[in-house]
């Protein structure tokens, strides 16, 4: 895994992953974002990339709640899909986020979003199925950055206890 810390000003991250990076210090997160040499835009490649199981890669997955137009966040197990009926049944009516709404909606482009450093605040959920491992990796606003998390955090971050909202592989 070849990485590079972009912790210090010296290596310039882009605004979205400052604000990963600010968001994360504002936490008390001691674990800054890294970048990777091969882009990380799905689990499967971060997974690849840092040399872990695809189910330690914490994806965000974005909705467009209906009745608020607010993104809903789902952060779950890169080896697990999302159950939209689950995730409607607990934030309400969803539908489908295309790109345009993902950066407006939250400040980073699909590939990169975050969990933290969000421009809005978004409807969160955190699927239980991460709790399968102790420490798992999430984008850090940028599809080459990643950062470093344990499965507990979430939850803190996000102002939500854990759910079940996806289906495992078949």
């Amino acid at each position: 895994m070849q990485t590079t810390a972009i912790s210090s000003p010296s290596s310039s991250p882009s605004d979205s992953v400052q604000r990963v990076i600010d968001a994360l210090a504002a936490l008390g997160h001691a674990e800054p974002p890294v970048m990777l040499d091969a882009a990380a835009g799905t689990a499967q490649q971060a997974a690849d990339a840092l040399g872990v199981a695809l189910g330690q890669i914490a994806k965000s997955i974005v909705f467009r709640h209906v009745d608020s137009d607010r993104a809903v966040l789902v952060v779950c197990a890169g080896d697990r899909r999302v159950d939209e009926k689950a995730v409607a049944a607990q934030v309400g009516k969803l539908a489908r986020a295309d790109a345009d709404f993902v950066r407006a909606a939250t400040g980073f482009a699909i590939g990169g979003v975050s969990p933290v450093g969000h421009t809005q605040p978004p409807i969160a959920l955190v699927d239980a199925s991460l709790w399968r491992f102790d420490r798992v990796w999430a984008a850090a606003g940028h599809p080459h950055a990643v950062f470093p998390l344990r499965p507990n955090d979430l939850p803190r971050w996000l102002g939500v206890a854990p759910s079940a909202v996806t289906r495992a592989p078949q």
